[in-house]
């Protein structure tokens, strides 16, 4: 009698404190709530959801709701992808992480002859921004093609390739444009056949004009005086390799799941992955991996650009993970993921 007596207190005392989390981060998430931009919020402990919920519109002009089916664009955390569809090649044999650049990419000028696939994922090529050399009055949404034209005419660096780190959008950009030289397909359609499809991520594209369409798809907003605009695309919205990914927290719970076995990637290239061999002067990144921040016990990276304010925080000692994805420009959820973060493993 004792003891199922204990075992009722204790489950009526793990169900308070699920309430209790539940609605912590709903009071959190407050400011998504109603007729604005959303938010969706993923918790994974050992596997399990233990908190998905969405807030919000996902299309303000649709009365759309968002749910953990809306797909966001993911911008920077596509990096992750990038990087693993670079991995993958190097397991096939078709090429590896000190391939110089311009074997794959001839066309570059003469000071990126230095430069390796390695360099490129963890921000160490020196390679100049795309972006400051985007003329101010352009229109058209450049391609991850643009990037290296674009670079072709700049035969400079910021630094000596390895020499120090520099957070570089350029460099998956061509990354992408390597994978679709090594592969011979489309960056998106390997992506899809490599990554997405093998993983069960059906919702889950590197959105392209010309491909199908983002189903679920949220759109980003920007909060202009008291009304919020949609500000769904930019000029480098169409670049995939840095950041053209759409998926939803449902989607990358599979991914999430990945990175604990072999399915995709060998325990040496996940180990490479997350390795912490390139110091950083960013706030909360000790270290860059491909396509993951370092930070202590965390692995981590955030997605910024028109619209859309991302964040997936990984534990992977607790097997906890946090996703929080939104379709507005502000405010940048990491730190909001990280208290969510620690409503599990007490670490602010």
């Amino acid at each position: 009698m004792k003891a199922t007596w204990l075992l009722g207190m204790a489950m009526m005392s793990t169900g308070a404190h699920a309430a209790t989390r539940e609605e912590t981060i709903d009071a959190w998430m407050r400011d998504y709530t109603g007729q604005v931009p959303g938010a969706s919020v993923l918790v994974l402990e050992g596997g399990d959801a233990v908190f998905q919920r969405s807030y919000g519109l996902a299309d303000l002009e649709a009365g759309v709701a968002s749910s953990p089916t809306t797909n966001y664009r993911l911008a920077s955390v596509s990096k992750q992808f990038t990087a693993a569809s670079v991995l993958l090649l190097v397991e096939d044999g078709v090429l590896t992480l000190d391939d110089p650049v311009r074997r794959w990419l001839p066309t570059l000028p003469v000071a990126t002859e230095t430069i390796t696939l390695r360099h490129l994922l963890s921000h160490t090529s020196g390679l100049i921004d795309y972006e400051d050399l985007l003329p101010p009055d352009q229109a058209h949404q450049i391609h991850d093609a643009d990037v290296l034209r674009l670079l072709e005419r700049e035969d400079r660096l910021y630094f000596p390739a390895g020499s120090d780190y520099r957070y570089s959008n350029s460099g998956y950009a061509l990354l992408a444009l390597v994978v679709e030289r090594a592969s011979g397909q489309r960056f998106a359609a390997f992506l899809q056949a490599r990554i997405f499809s093998p993983l069960g991520m059906r919702a889950t594209l590197a959105r392209e004009d010309e491909g199908p369409p983002v189903t679920d798809r949220a759109f980003g907003y920007t909060l202009v005086g008291d009304r919020w605009e949609r500000t769904d695309q930019s000029t480098t919205s169409a670049v995939l390799g840095d950041g053209g990914i759409y998926s939803s927290i449902t989607d990358l719970a599979k991914w999430d799941a990945v990175w604990y076995d072999d399915r995709l990637l060998s325990a040496p290239s996940r180990a490479l992955a997350v390795q912490a061999s390139t110091a950083t002067p960013e706030p909360d990144v000790a270290h860059y991996g491909f396509g993951w921040r370092l930070q202590g016990r965390m692995q981590w990276h955030s997605g910024e650009s028109i619209g859309f304010r991302n964040v997936l925080l990984r534990f992977p000692a607790q097997r906890l993970t946090v996703i929080v994805l939104s379709n507005r420009d502000a405010p940048e959820p990491y730190r909001l993921a990280r208290q969510i973060a620690a409503l599990w493993n007490g670490t602010p």
